[in-house]
């Protein structure tokens, strides 16, 4: 158990550092292809998901299927907390343009309930699957055209004036918080080097903390949603706390969400459309509840405030550390 606790230690420490090289190469290689700031955000988000998305799918290759969806439910709700709970205490003020907030938010709340109807068994895997890839893929879509292509879409004007002005207002504080140089050869080398070491330390890591769990009789709910959860989402919460205490607003939330909507559309839907998932439980349809009240408490907070404050960041943290006391509870 000594061995098996150092290796953990090592394999999440290897993770976590070369995920931070792994997104800073591929925001580079995103430049020089010619990405929006927008699409570099979510190509970074996607990148700093690695280790959480590996240790799902390892998980659910070994059977281990409760690991497997707490790893990613559980990292959900440690986001919202780390990265917009947390950012909003250390920067006292997160402003967040109300635009960005309905448009992200309508995306995350969709995905979030469609987490939900699967957990709880209401619908099958594919079936929460297709409504969810569709938005997510209807939303990148949006994202990534030009605002020429954009009012030549089937909508009326008025949405479609209103999607471009959103849309600005997340370009705007992306341009100011993802600065990638163009990258090189040798910065693609760089990525795919450090997506293999990722991919590596991050199974080595989940089947540790396994061994670990099985030793000290610690539940898989707990070894998922609590321990590998909030281990594998680290990247993503240093990087948007130091989004939001630098003013960025738009690109904390922009992090936290879409690295939210990724996790359960390629970490959980995907592999669990081939591989399945665990049989609806208790603390599984707790844990997608929890991860859909805190997103919707945190959108609220942040249209009704035009941000989040120090005081709503703590509510943010206080909700989620109530979600591991009653997780630890239950399991």
């Amino acid at each position: 158990m000594a061995l098996a606790s150092v290796v953990f230690v090592v394999a999440a420490l290897v993770s976590l550092a070369t995920s931070w090289i792994l997104v800073t190469r591929l925001e580079r290689v995103g430049d020089r292809l010619g990405l929006s700031e927008a699409l570099l955000g979510i190509l970074a988000a996607l990148a700093a998901d690695a280790p959480e998305i590996t240790s799902s799918i390892s998980a659910l290759a070994q059977h281990h299927r409760t690991i497997s969806a707490g790893v990613v439910v559980g990292s959900n709700v440690f986001n919202l907390a780390a990265l917009l709970g947390l950012g909003a205490v250390v920067s006292g003020f997160v402003a967040l343009h109300r635009k960005v907030v309905v448009l992200g938010g309508f995306v995350a709340v969709w995905i979030a309930l469609c987490c939900l109807g699967t957990a709880t068994g209401l619908f099958s895997t594919l079936e929460g699957f297709i409504p969810a890839a569709l938005v997510l893929l209807a939303y990148l879509t949006i994202l990534g055209i030009r605002r020429s292509e954009l009012q030549r879409m089937p909508l009326p004007a008025r949405w479609l004036a209103w999607l471009g002005s959103a849309i600005d207002d997340e370009e705007l504080e992306l341009a100011d918080a993802v600065r990638p140089t163009k990258g090189r050869l040798v910065d693609a080398l760089a990525a795919c080097g450090a997506l293999v070491v990722v991919v590596l330390s991050s199974v080595v890591m989940e089947r540790s903390a396994v061994e670990l769990g099985r030793h000290f009789h610690v539940s898989g709910v707990v070894i998922g949603g609590v321990v590998l959860a909030a281990v594998t989402s680290l990247p993503n919460a240093v990087a948007a706390v130091h989004l939001a205490a630098k003013g960025r607003g738009s690109a904390a939330l922009s992090t936290a969400l879409n690295s939210n909507n990724l996790n359960v559309v390629v970490g959980l839907f995907i592999p669990g459309t081939l591989i399945g998932l665990a049989s609806p439980s208790a603390t599984g349809e707790f844990t997608a509840a929890a991860y859909v009240t805190l997103t919707v408490l945190v959108l609220f907070l942040a249209f009704a405030r035009r941000g989040l404050s120090r005081r709503a960041g703590a509510l943010i943290i206080t909700g989620y550390a109530v979600f591991v006391a009653v997780l630890l509870i239950v399991s």
